[in-house]
């Protein structure tokens, strides 16, 4: 008797039971890193994440991001290298977990000084190691591994083409939806999506009246947990979201409507607790955008085409987008969202977030005072 087939969403094509698909495999992958649990990439060693391995495991090599090998001070590192390229490293003692998680988290720099030399080895599965930080970021780790480790457990097994499937946008469906009222606006309604390969679920909430011949009032929020819901001072989150929903509301009592993405995308896209740790290097006198490369990690990583998929189930053909960031209207523009007008956004600062709000006009190129 042949094998069963069963079908897949649009976009994941059609598998045997005994081959899990391309989206299936990196889903289990980033599953797997938050476990703690290596990879095997097909071209590539066995890779073991470093911050959440657990157990005696140890090896000669790890993979770094290249901004991270920058800060080690690599004698041979390229210069200019991007965020997420990897290096392949090699030290004068073999790795322990321990020495890793210091080599691999600059918020420890002060308080574990770095050993050496270091040196950057030839990588020849650059594609692989590609994937695996990348992978790190969408698990919310960080992008560090142990090469060939000896003791890692049982491994995950994917291809370094997975991630792409994985990250196909079209495949999100709309969940549920209902009222929610909302101070600003108590005939609000909430659209929930959902992503079969992805646990982060995303919503909408829609104020005013549905209506085809007006552009809605749009603003694209990133999930702030620090801002948002506990009030931090260190961002503008808090107040963007609340100023934005008032705007909205006044332009459904003008005729108009609006329509707020919540993304849950903690920290333009690298999770909590590595926006923690960002926060914790802002303290150590780093600003916003170092913060996050010292980390090996991109300053921006939001999933702009999610965000147009949740768009186009909603019906809406086109957008006035509340942002300050022009980079924002070409990363949605680019995923076919049209944007009649940048309505700007930008609030007074404090204390505590003027210097992140320069960071963001100086170095991001922010349209701010």
């Amino acid at each position: 008797m042949g094998k069963a087939l069963r079908p897949r969403a649009a976009g994941h094509g059609v598998f045997s039971l005994s081959e899990p698909s391309p989206s299936r495999r990196a889903a289990q992958a980033v599953d797997a890193l938050r476990h703690g649990w290596p990879l095997a990439i097909a071209g590539a060693p066995l890779l073991q994440p470093v911050e959440t391995a657990f157990g005696e495991v140890t090896a000669g090599e790890m993979l770094i991001s290249a901004t991270r090998a920058v800060t080690l001070k690599l004698a041979n590192q390229r210069e200019a290298a991007a965020p997420r390229q990897p290096v392949l490293l090699r030290g004068a003692e073999t790795f322990d977990l321990s020495a890793a998680l210091a080599i691999a988290d600059p918020a420890l720099d002060l308080t574990k000084p770095m050993k050496g030399p270091f040196k950057a080895l030839a990588l020849e599965w650059e594609e692989q190691a590609a994937a695996a930080l990348e992978l790190a970021r969408i698990a919310g780790i960080l992008p560090a591994f142990l090469v060939a480790p000896d003791g890692a457990g049982e491994a995950v097994h994917l291809e370094a083409s997975d991630l792409d499937a994985f990250s196909q946008a079209d495949t999100m469906r709309i969940a549920s939806r209902a009222s929610l009222p909302v101070d600003a606006a108590p005939d609000a309604r909430i659209v929930a999506f959902r992503h079969p390969d992805d646990t982060r679920e995303h919503v909408a909430l829609v104020i005013g009246k549905e209506r085809s011949d007006k552009a809605p009032l749009v603003r694209l929020h990133s999930e702030c947990l620090t801002g948002d819901v506990l009030g931090s001072l260190k961002c503008d989150c808090g107040p963007q979201l609340d100023a934005a929903l008032h705007a909205m509301a006044r332009e459904a009592q003008e005729g108009g409507w609006g329509v707020l993405l919540y993304m849950r995308q903690e920290g333009r896209g690298i999770g909590l607790i590595n926006k923690l740790r960002a926060y914790r290097l802002q303290d150590q006198g780093f600003d916003t955008v170092d913060a996050n490369t010292r980390l090996g990690l991109p300053d921006e990583a939001r999933d702009f085409p999610t965000a147009a998929r949740m768009l186009d189930l909603l019906g809406v053909r086109s957008i006035r987008l509340m942002t300050n960031n022009p980079a924002k209207v070409d990363a949605l523009g680019a995923h076919g969202v049209k944007i009649d007008e940048r309505v700007p956004h930008a609030l007074p600062d404090n204390p505590h977030n003027a210097r992140y709000l320069a960071t963001k006009r100086d170095r991001a190129g922010h349209l701010l005072p």
